[in-house]
């Protein structure tokens, strides 16, 4: 804990409200990164890690990209394995000046300069931005149903979180809202398009949303699955703008590198300073070397995107054939309505040797379904055919 919470850090965290009790809760928080050190056993394994699933098993569960890492990415990764030995922290700026090139940011070798933060995925910037922005007098507001480990990370830090329910009938955030849930909000986050309904908040909305924020308040725009929607747009330009707003970015969607651990935090650098003070250390290599090649690999995403969108758009007909309601994604994922306890679905769904998502407590009946390969979908159907109604 010491190194991860200097004297600085500390007075830091005693200004704004926080005991010395929860110094070891925020250490512990800051260290675990996708850990996730507040959701208990149970929780977790309502999550995505399932114990002792068979090798076989069609997991569609997590959102991951069943493609894994382009096959450039691979050889890249491969080629630098021999060099594990070395941190090469360039490895690191390299990635992180290829981002800002590309999405026409400011970068810079000095953090105090640069508008690119690089992370071992995205949930850990998310919790340091909890940790930085939110306390017991400033809020937590997101989306409900939302993705929610910073609502955990907030609970668990002593913030309070402030949901917000999805907008009708298209399923965005109801951006007006969420800007009045709170005067005080320390961070209104918003993940477009939305985990778990995989649903798209138009752009003129994220950008009232920006111009009309309560006074303080830091917007967090999760840009997870961005790469999958059609019409959405990526959102660097209110960093270059040096508006209010982090932006998040992982390679563990579209460039299949979940288990590589690989993102960056997008944002004015004072905004992104109060981030980067919480723990610092080398990024995995083998990680850094996979998302620079795959940034610059001309063609990954569309192919990609197309890839995964027929896939999607055959289970949905699917779906609609077997009168299966469900809500129409823009991502690698899908709500359906169960129409029973969802985790009962679940649980039948389990014993056919296909492991789907979760549940949301706001629509019990529900459940997250990611879209895996043409044979894995294949399966799927016919295992909701066996399981759905029965």
């Amino acid at each position: 804990m010491q190194e991860i919470l200097n004297s600085e850090m500390k007075a830091g965290l005693l200004a704004r409200g926080f005991s010395r009790r929860s110094f070891g809760r925020i250490a512990t928080l800051l260290t675990a990164g996708s850990a996730l050190p507040f959701y208990n056993e149970p929780a977790l394994a309502q999550l995505s890690m399932v114990k002792n699933m068979p090798p076989d098993a069609v997991k569609i569960n997590a959102n991951e990209n069943p493609l894994g890492p382009s096959d450039v990415a691979q050889e890249a990764i491969r080629g630098i394995v021999a060099s594990g030995g070395r941190y090469m922290y360039e490895k690191t700026f390299e990635m992180a000046q290829t981002m800002a090139e590309q999405e026409g940011l400011k970068f810079s070798y000095d953090p105090k300069s640069s508008y690119v933060s690089v992370f071992a995925g995205s949930s850990d910037p998310l919790h340091r931005t909890v940790l930085a922005y939110c306390d017991k007098d400033k809020p937590f507001v997101v989306a409900d149903p939302g993705y929610e480990a910073g609502a955990r990370a907030a609970e668990y830090v002593g913030a309070k979180v402030v949901q917000v329910p999805l907008r009708k009938p298209d399923y965005a955030h109801d951006v007006k809202a969420m800007a009045a849930a709170s005067a005080t909000a320390g961070v209104i986050y918003l993940c477009n398009p939305n985990n778990p309904t995989g649903t798209v908040t138009p752009q003129e909305d994220i950008e009232w949303l920006v111009a009309n924020k309560p006074a303080g308040t830091v917007i967090l725009l999760d840009e997870a699955y961005v790469h999958f929607a059609k019409k959405t747009q990526k959102n660097a330009q209110f960093a270059a703008q040096d508006k209010d707003v982090i932006i998040l970015r992982t390679f563990s969607k579209l460039y299949g590198m979940a288990g590589l651990r690989a993102g960056a935090a997008l944002g004015r650098p004072d905004l992104l300073q109060p981030i980067q003070k919480f723990g610092a250390g080398a990024m995995p290599l083998t990680a850094m070397v996979g998302a620079n090649v795959s940034l610059k690999e001309k063609g990954l995403i569309e192919k990609r995107k197309a890839f995964m969108t027929g896939v999607r758009d055959d289970v949905f007909s699917f779906l609609t054939k077997k009168n299966i309601e469900f809500i129409p994604s823009d991502a690698n994922m899908f709500m359906m309505n169960a129409k029973r306890p969802g985790k009962e679905f679940y649980t039948a769904m389990a014993k056919e040797n296909v492991y789907i998502g979760r549940v949301w407590p706001v629509w019990p009946e529900w459940v997250r379904v990611s879209v895996g390969t043409p044979e894995e979908m294949a399966k799927f159907k016919t295992a909701c055919e066996k399981c759905y109604g029965a």
